[in-house]
């Protein structure tokens, strides 16, 4: 990559950190593209030649976070912690991050817009749930998952809470921490299962 590919996309990185702090505080809706500009330190023309519109910016902030959700949590896949202590830093990462997004971000994020329908869907099928199962695997492996759950349910345990999202009372959790984490943790734990962590 030369010097000036290098600023183009270091120009790229500013716009979309831009965005998502943006969006994240105050929803889609209410952000402009000269409010990006000015918090990136660009020109609204950079914006839309990189981009070509606000939808345009937010597909691509929306495939930018969930590259950097997959790194992230690969890292505590992959990481020597123990399954349980894996988990525990997976709802409080989940946690964290959703209550202190916007709902009309979240929303925007959820949306029936075609095109983050598939990206969502393509992320999710093709790069979430191996990573997922993955994960499932290692607490196999450590005895904290019980070997007779075959990865086909685990799969449409994983499926159901997909669905779930989309339904009008998630909105509603997004407003209450203490719910959300309550959710994450039943995702995680069963109703049988572990510790709030509180």
């Amino acid at each position: 990559m030369d010097g000036f590919e290098r600023r183009r996309e270091r120009k790229k990185e500013n716009i979309r950190q831009a965005a998502f702090e943006l969006f994240s505080a105050h929803g889609v809706q209410k952000v402009s593209i000269v409010e990006i500009a000015s918090r990136a330190g660009v020109s609204q023309v950079t914006i839309y030649n990189y981009f070509g519109s606000k939808d345009g910016l937010l597909r691509d902030v929306i495939s930018w976070l969930l590259d950097k959700r997959l790194k992230q949590d690969t890292e505590i896949v992959e990481s020597d912690m123990p399954f349980p202590q894996k988990i525990e830093v997976f709802i409080t990462e989940r946690t964290d991050e959703l209550s202190g997004l916007n709902p009309g971000f979240i929303k925007s994020m959820m949306s029936e817009d075609p095109v983050i329908r598939q990206i969502t869907e393509d992320f999710t099928s093709n790069r979430y749930i191996p990573l997922m199962l993955r994960l499932i695997e290692k607490g196999k492996q450590e005895g904290c998952i019980n070997h007779s759950i075959s990865n086909r349910v685990i799969l449409l345990y994983i499926n159901m809470f997909r669905e779930g999202k989309h339904s009008d009372v998630f909105p509603g959790l997004l407003k209450s921490p203490h719910m959300l984490k309550e959710l994450v943790t039943l995702f995680f734990y069963g109703i049988m299962g572990g510790p709030l962590g509180e």
